[in-house]
């Protein structure tokens, strides 16, 4: 029996420790319950993927890369839509910038992703906020130790022009750039799994586009095999309703759920015989 874990963004710019850029209220205690987890199953855990949000201070989704009339950036979190790159409400700082900026909220329009969010920079390469829990480091230092193996980490989020929500893919695949397109190599690692268990940050946004990508590329079967851990994972405040809703359509779809605790038992439909 093949048990992986993808882990997504357990950063610390997620956390809800002082001085995160975009902090997750409950990531530290989601971060504990991973590690205990993890702990917990020790040797029985095949692979472990672990994606990491990867970002510069200059992107399209930062305030930087925004003025308005009045040559002010945008406050985090204001949402840009077509009509407001259009009309000039919102434009470029660098004009050469502007075409293709708003061919991006246009393609974000076309494909039915999220309207542009303008987020603090967060998860800056060279940056604390870069760097995993380090509940979560400790666990995975220790698995790699135990079983003399090496945790799959992948980058996301570094190109500029598009946000990438999915650790699978960006919201705009920029076709010059095959980081931003679908990764299928790591979608058919975790089919080949029979478990398939999920984690990370922040349930709204990144968890959610990352499930909703692998589940549509998985047959009906396959999308049983993933079940989210789902005490180890919180949603950005303000977008509960979100998290929600992709609970009820993921759970339709087949996806199972479990608390750490819990886990593997019943949730995970396979036996994975625990330590003693």
């Amino acid at each position: 029996m093949r048990l992986e874990f993808l882990i997504i963004d357990p950063q610390n710019d997620f956390s809800d420790t002082p001085g995160a850029a975009l902090p997750v209220p409950g990531a530290n205690a989601d971060a504990e319950r991973l590690a205990g987890l993890l702990d917990r199953l020790d040797g029985q855990v095949e692979q472990i993927h672990v994606t990491l949000d990867t970002h510069q201070f200059v992107d399209i989704a930062h305030p930087v890369f925004w003025r308005d009339d009045a040559d002010e950036r945008p406050a985090p979190f204001t949402q840009i839509a077509v009509e407001d790159v259009e009309n000039g409400r919102w434009r470029a700082f660098d004009a050469r910038c502007q075409q293709r900026a708003l061919a991006y909220v246009r393609a974000l329009r076309a494909n039915g992703r999220y309207t542009l969010t303008v987020w603090p920079p967060h998860c800056l390469i060279g940056t604390w906020g870069h760097n995993v829990m380090p509940a979560v480091a400790g666990a995975l230092r220790r698995w790699e130790e135990a079983g003399f193996k090496r945790v799959d980490y992948l980058s996301k989020g570094h190109n500029p022009w598009t946000e990438h929500y999915s650790a699978v893919q960006a919201d705009v695949p920029d076709p010059a750039d095959p980081t931003t397109q679908l990764n299928l190599g790591l979608i058919k690692t975790l089919e080949n799994a029979d478990v398939v268990a999920l984690s990370g940050q922040a349930l709204s946004h990144c968890v959610a586009n990352t499930i909703r990508d692998i589940a549509d590329y998985f047959g009906r079967e396959s999308i049983r095999k993933l079940v989210l851990i789902e005490d180890t994972s919180s949603p950005v405040p303000g977008f509960e309703d979100l998290a929600r809703q992709f609970l009820t359509d993921m759970r339709a779809r087949g996806m199972k759920t479990a608390r750490a605790v819990d886990f593997p038992g019943w949730a995970s439909g396979v036996e994975v015989k625990e330590r003693a």
